[in-house]
């Protein structure tokens, strides 16, 4: 998903809810080009929200998701999780 094709009406300004975070953290995380955030999982509802770079998201439950400017996902509690990044990528862990 990307953050543009959730704003579809014709106005000048529209806000659309992404993610209601339970625990009220906003982290920025940084992974380096050819380098990997090792498996793990989330005990909380988490978004990640790519703000630059280009990385794989893969999960234990099949789930590939590539990632570029302005791409996010929504990741799921309980599930083992990683992401490789294939240049140098920045994100949002909203939680």
């Amino acid at each position: 998903m990307n953050l543009k094709n959730l704003h579809t009406e014709n106005k000048a300004v529209q806000t659309s809810v992404l993610f209601q975070p339970t625990d009220g953290k906003v982290i920025s995380l940084q992974i380096a080009k050819n380098k990997q955030l090792a498996e793990h999982m989330t005990k909380v509802p988490a978004l990640l929200v790519c703000v630059s770079g280009n990385a794989t998201y893969k999960d234990e439950n099949g789930t590939t998701i590539t990632l570029q400017s302005g791409d996010y996902f929504n990741i799921p509690v309980n599930v083992k999780h990683w992401v490789d990044a294939h240049e140098e990528s920045n994100f949002l862990l909203i939680k």
